[in-house]
C-alpha cells in the first residue's frame, strides 16, 4: 500500500506514531484542510484540536448575539453547500452545527484528536519531518498544516489594577454563561465586531452599561431576514439555484473590492450612508459626535447592525469616548478621567492577530521560532510557506484576510495550494521537503505590500487590528478573491529548496543534501 494510503498511526517509529500529515485546529481552515486531504486519497493525516470539540472560533465565540456579518450562502464550503439555513446571516450556534455536519458526513471524526493542544513543533532536519509534542502525547509527521486561526487567541489588555478587581472579569471569546448579569453594573470594553453585537443583547437586562471606545466604527444596516421555507425548498430540490445565491454573492464583493485596494475616495458614498444610518437612530447630537469616526470608511472593517445605535440610546447606557486606563477596586477608570463603578468588565478587545501564540510554539530548521523570523512582520510566500520551516503550511496566514468578503473562499484556495504541494512532494519521490526561498518570500511580500500602500487600510487615517507593531498591514489581502485563487492554484517548485535525504537512507538517517529545484 503506498505510503499515502495509510491510516492513521501506520508506519510508527518506536514508541512514536508517524503521519504523512498534521493539520492543527478544527474550524473551517483544518476541517477544510481535512476534506481536501481525503479527496486527494490521503488518508494518513490526524486533526489535532485543543478543545473537546470542533468548530474553532465558531465554538469558542458563544456571546450573546455572536453571528456573521457574511451571508450564510456565502459563508460555507463550496463542496458542502447547506441548503437549510435559516437567516441571511446566520448565528453562531448554526454556523457550529454546520461545521458538526462537515465533519459528520465527510468521515473526519477518526482523524481527529481532541484535548490534543499543540505544545511544541520542531522540525528534524536529518528526519526531514515535524517532530511533535501534544496535551495528550508525541508523534511526527512529513507535513504540518497549521489552521490554528488568527482570531483563536483572545487578547485582553494589561490595564493597571485589572489584578485586583473584585468583580468578575471575562472575554467575549470565553464567555461565562453562568454569571448571571441582571441588574449588574458592566463595562463593556470595545466597539469592535463582537461588542456591537453584545451590547444591544445584554442592555436590557443590565442595571448599568458603560461602554469604553477608543475608536468609533463604521456601522452599516444588516439587512438580515428569515430564510423562507419556500426559498430553503428550492435550494434542496434545485442544487443550482444555491450555487447561483453564492455567485452572486460573491460577484457583487468582487465588483466592491476596487474602491478598498485602489479608489478609496469611492467610499465616500457609503459614508454618507453609515452617517445616514447613525442620525436615524441617534438623535442627540453630543453622542452622534461621540459615536462618528475621524477616518474612512472601511480602514477598518466595516460593521453591521440595526440595533447597537439604539442600545446606546438607552437610559441605562453611558458612553465612554475614551480606552480603559486602570481599575482602582471596583471603579473603572478611561482615560480621560471618567470614572464608573462596576460588578464586572467584558473585553470585546480583539485577538493576537499579528503575533498568534503558534508561532512561538514551532522551531524550524535553524533552530528558531516562527515567532522569531517573524519578529520584525508576518510574512509567507502565497499566505502559506514561511523561509526555514520546510513542509510547514499555514491556512489564513499572513496577508490572505479579507475586508469585504467571506475568508472561506480564500481558505478553499489555499487547500487548493496544499494539494498541489503534496502532488509536488510525491511526483519528487523519496524523502523529501520543500522549504520556501527567502528571496521567493521577499518578492511576494514585496509585491503584496507595495499594493497595500494605496488600499484604504493604508490610507484611511485609522490603526487597526490589520497592523502589526510596526504599522504594516501583513493581515489582509489586497485583491480579489479571484485573483489569489490563482496566485495559489499551482505551487510552482522554483519558489522552493528541495531538500533531499538518499531513497535507501531510514528515517533516522543524519545525511540530508539540499538539491536545486528542477534538477
Amino acid at each position: 500500500m503506498a505510503e499515502h494510503e495509510r491510516g492513521p498511526g501506520a508506519g510508527r517509529e518506536s514508541s512514536t506514531e508517524h503521519v504523512r500529515v498534521a493539520v492543527v485546529g478544527s474550524g473551517f481552515g483544518g476541517l477544510g484542510a481535512a476534506v481536501r486531504l481525503r479527496r486527494e486519497g490521503i488518508t494518513d493525516f490526524v486533526v489535532l484540536e485543543r478543545a473537546d470539540s470542533v468548530g474553532g472560533t465558531w465554538r469558542d465565540n458563544s456571546y450573546p448575539g455572536c453571528a456573521c456579518d457574511v451571508p450564510s450562502h456565502l459563508y460555507s464550503f463550496s463542496f458542502a453547500p447547506n441548503p437549510d439555513w435559516p437567516r441571511t446571516f446566520s448565528g453562531q450556534r448554526h454556523i457550529r452545527a454546520y461545521l458538526e455536519h462537515v465533519a459528520d458526513v465527510f468521515r473526519l471524526r477518526p482523524h481527529i484528536r481532541f484535548d490534543s493542544e499543540v505544545k511544541l513543533m520542531t522540525w528534524d532536519a536529518e528526519r526531514l519531518c515535524w517532530d511533535i509534542e501534544t496535551a495528550s502525547g508525541r508523534l511526527s509527521a512529513d507535513v504540518v498544516v497549521s489552521a490554528a486561526g488568527p482570531l483563536s487567541d483572545p487578547k485582553v489588555p494589561e490595564i493597571p489594577g485589572l489584578d485586583s478587581f473584585p468583580g468578575k472579569v471575562f472575554h467575549s471569546a470565553r464567555w461565562d454563561h453562568d454569571y448571571d448579569l441582571r441588574g449588574k453594573r458592566v463595562a463593556m470594553v470595545g466597539t469592535g465586531a463582537s461588542a456591537i453585537q453584545i451590547v444591544p443583547e445584554i442592555q436590557p437586562e443590565v442595571g448599568r452599561l458603560t461602554l469604553f471606545q477608543r475608536t468609533p466604527p463604521w456601522v452599516m444596516p444588516r439587512v438580515d431576514r428569515p430564510i423562507s421555507g419556500a426559498e430553503r425548498w428550492l435550494h434542496r430540490q434545485l442544487p443550482f439555484t444555491a450555487k447561483a445565491r453564492r455567485g452572486l454573492l460573491w460577484g457583487i464583493r468582487e465588483l466592491q473590492v476596487q474602491a478598498f485596494t485602489k479608489h478609496p475616495q469611492e467610499l465616500g458614498l457609503v459614508e454618507k450612508l453609515a452617517r445616514r444610518n447613525m442620525a436615524r437612530a441617534v438623535k442627540d447630537p453630543a453622542l452622534r459626535a461621540k459615536l462618528t469616526p475621524d477616518y474612512r470608511i472601511g480602514c477598518k472593517r466595516i460593521l453591521l447592525s440595526n440595533t447597537y445605535y439604539p442600545a446606546l440610546t438607552r437610559p441605562n447606557v453611558d458612553v465612554v469616548a475614551s480606552g480603559l486606563a486602570r481599575v482602582e477596586g471596583s471603579t473603572v477608570v478611561a482615560a480621560d478621567g471618567t470614572r464608573a463603578e462596576v460588578d464586572a468588565i467584558v473585553f470585546g478587545t480583539g485577538f493576537h492577530v499579528t503575533d498568534m501564540p503558534i508561532a512561538e510554539r514551532v522551531v524550524g530548521a535553524d533552530g528558531h521560532t516562527l515567532a522569531e523570523a517573524w519578529k520584525d512582520g508576518m510574512e509567507a510566500l502565497r499566505g502559506a510557506s514561511a523561509a526555514g520551516f520546510p513542509n510547514w503550511m499555514t491556512i489564513i496566514g499572513p496577508n490572505t484576510g479579507l475586508g469585504n468578503s467571506s475568508m472561506i473562499l480564500m481558505i478553499e484556495s489555499q487547500l487548493n495550494y496544499m494539494a498541489d504541494y503534496l502532488r509536488q512532494l510525491d511526483e519528487l519521490g523519496g524523502r523529501a521537503a520543500l522549504d520556501a526561498r527567502p528571496g521567493a518570500v521577499a518578492g511576494w511580500n514585496r509585491r503584496v505590500q507595495e499594493r497595500m500602500e494605496r488600499t484604504v487600510w493604508s490610507t484611511g487615517g485609522c490603526t487597526s487590528w490589520y497592523l502589526d507593531a510596526s504599522g504594516r498591514n501583513t493581515t489582509v489581502w489586497p485583491g480579489t478573491t479571484a485573483e489569489f485563487r490563482s496566485a495559489t492554484r499551482r505551487v510552482n517548485l522554483a519558489e522552493y529548496e528541495v531538500l533531499r535525504a538518499p531513497a535507501a537512507a531510514p528515517r533516522t538517517t543524519t545525511e540530508t543534501t539540499k538539491v536545486e529545484a528542477g534538477a
